[in-house]
């Protein structure tokens, strides 16, 4: 009798640890957006980076992937949960800025919603694709003029990315 309790005693202590164990090696939802963040000709691509993360009242997964060219750089990232709804807001409400220092416009592209920033001194801007309320992708870069970045970004598959986001 007492060696029974030891026994189930030992398996209770130990089942935790057996399940932190096969958590740990499930996948995490940023590792299926991984891939989409693709290799570009020309570019250095340091290794795709991600992030998941559960709290009370939602989550969000983030996966990323920074390029180098000479003295050019940009940052590919997916991003699904609260934080792709904040940023998404200014294209929902279709927000238009235009000045001599650069510009906010809401667009269509490949048939998605897209908002896409430029400040013309620094060469620098993003684009911002809505793959559903509460997933984005966005390509933010340095030293590129926009219709560069722009034909960049259509390196990436958005319906592919669109897909997996909707997945998570």
């Amino acid at each position: 009798m007492v060696k029974t309790r030891s026994v189930i005693l030992a398996l209770l202590l130990i089942l935790p640890v057996l399940l932190t164990i096969s958590s740990a090696r499930a996948e995490q939802p940023y590792q299926h957006l991984m891939p989409l963040l693709i290799d570009l000709d020309g570019w250095q691509g340091k290794k795709p980076d991600g992030m998941s993360m559960d709290m009370p009242g939602g989550s969000m997964t983030t996966a990323s992937r920074e390029y180098q060219k000479g003295s050019a750089r940009a940052t590919a990232m997916v991003v699904v949960g609260q934080t792709a709804v904040g940023a998404l807001t200014p294209m929902v409400t279709g927000t238009n800025i235009n000045s001599s220092e650069g510009h906010m416009l809401t667009d269509t592209i490949n048939g998605m919603k897209v908002l896409k920033t430029y400040t013309t001194a620094k060469k620098a801007g993003a684009l911002l694709v809505a793959l559903d309320k509460d997933a984005m992708f966005s390509f933010s870069y340095n030293g590129l003029t926009e219709d560069e970045a722009l034909a960049l970004a259509e390196k990436f598959d958005w319906k592919a990315i669109q897909a997996a986001a909707k997945s998570k």
